[in-house]
């Protein structure tokens, strides 16, 4: 009997001590679902001022950068306006005379060089112009010979001095002719040469080096002198104008530098030089017309974009530090900058943000001239700036 109630109670000890240490045993972590690995933050940041991006990360961010760049601080004016070609270096090809196209050699947007052929026309007028030229020279070659003939008569005493002097007087009106029916031809843009031995076709050849802009030849039509059949264009210099209020063309002068921005082309600024203020006040928009010409060696621009223009319009004032508007974001309630410290680390540069100027802004304080900052990715950057800082309230 007390051998059984021994036993029950070391069972008791034993069942008591099992409960305390179940209750003393910390809970052990879950696994790690796949869902919770792939959501891990790819944004690492080590203080407040400074963001470190994975390579992943940074493949999908594009980023591009840009430098501080000083700019004369003088009052500015901002227009808007529309590229041109430059007309200087701009030629409309047209026609002397109504006549077929029979072989189109160029085609819209092919580069030509002086001197080449862009079509073939034919005409009968063609033909007859030049027939006047090749008769007008046989003309002149049978009036040589009677005149050599005539002087060898004359020394011989069987012709009179007079026809001598008759057949002087046919060669030079004979010469005469050829001038004539050559300038006639001239005038036509022909030359006396046939094209392939036929003398009613004339080989339309380009007057300046460019670019052909337009082909309004059709094969086999009419072309018309009233109509260019092709026109040429230098792009590598091209012509913007914009339109100054009255206020603001007063105090513009030719050789002021421009900053230009394209809609078409965002986050991209452009310089150019102002060549031409004009003389006379529009009287419907009340604004006076100001070209600009800008250098386009590498093709990037085209005739018809429409522009921003930020003019220089009053007297030097020191100069100002600017950056691209993309470069600029809110941040933390302030606006900061990004600046690259290596490959995948940027600095969150709190800075002072002054005046739009046409795509740029003006920094008063936080950078100086030279620096770098990220312009194209820097909103994907305070994306991912923000959404670590979120991640690591929740922690």
């Amino acid at each position: 009997m007390i051998r059984t109630i021994r036993l029950h109670a070391v069972l008791a000890l034993v069942i008591v001590a099992g409960n305390v240490a179940c209750r003393e045993a910390p809970p052990s972590a879950p696994p790690a679902s796949p869902e919770s690995v792939r959501d891990a933050p790819t944004t690492q940041t080590t203080d407040n001022n400074v963001v470190r991006i994975s390579d992943e990360m940074l493949r999908d961010l594009r980023v591009t950068t840009a430098q501080v760049e000083e700019h004369r601080g003088a009052e500015s004016a901002s227009m808007l306006g529309e590229l041109g070609v430059n007309e200087n270096r701009y030629a409309e090809v047209g026609v002397p005379l109504q006549a077929r196209v029979t072989r189109l050699l160029a085609v819209e947007g092919q580069s030509v060089r002086v001197g080449d052929g862009l079509a073939v026309l034919q005409s009968g007028e063609i033909a007859r112009a030049r027939s006047a030229v090749a008769t007008a020279n046989a003309r002149v070659a049978l009036a040589r010979q009677s005149l050599e003939r005539r002087r060898a008569l004359n020394v011989e005493r069987i012709v009179p001095l007079r026809e001598v002097q008759e057949a002087e007087s046919e060669l030079q009106s004979a010469e005469a002719e050829v001038r004539s029916a050559g300038s006639a031809l001239q005038s036509l843009g022909i030359t006396a040469s046939a094209v392939d031995g036929d003398a009613s076709s004339v080989t339309v050849r380009a007057p300046i080096s460019g670019v052909v802009t337009a082909r309004r030849a059709v094969l086999g039509a009419m072309a018309d002198p009233e109509h260019s059949i092709f026109t040429i264009a230098d792009l590598r210099s091209l012509w913007l104008t914009v339109h100054a209020f009255e206020r603001d063309a007063v105090r513009l002068r030719t050789g002021e530098n421009a900053r230009i921005t394209f809609a078409a082309l965002p986050g991209r600024t452009f310089s150019g030089t102002v060549s031409f203020v004009g003389g006379a006040v529009d009287p419907d928009s009340r604004t006076v017309s100001v070209r600009i010409e800008m250098p386009n060696a590498d093709g990037t621009l085209r005739p018809g974009m429409s522009a921003t223009t930020w003019l220089p319009v009053g007297d030097e004032a020191g100069v100002l530090l600017a950056v691209p508007a993309a470069a600029l974001q809110r941040v933390r309630d302030r606006w900061c900058v990004f600046v690259p410290k290596d490959a995948s680390t940027f600095e969150i540069r709190p800075v002072g943000r002054g005046r739009d100027l046409a795509g740029e802004v003006e920094v008063v304080s936080g950078l100086k001239a030279g620096e770098t900052v990220v312009v194209d990715g820097a909103f994907l950057l305070k994306a991912e700036t923000e959404k670590s800082a979120g991640e690591h309230e929740e922690h």
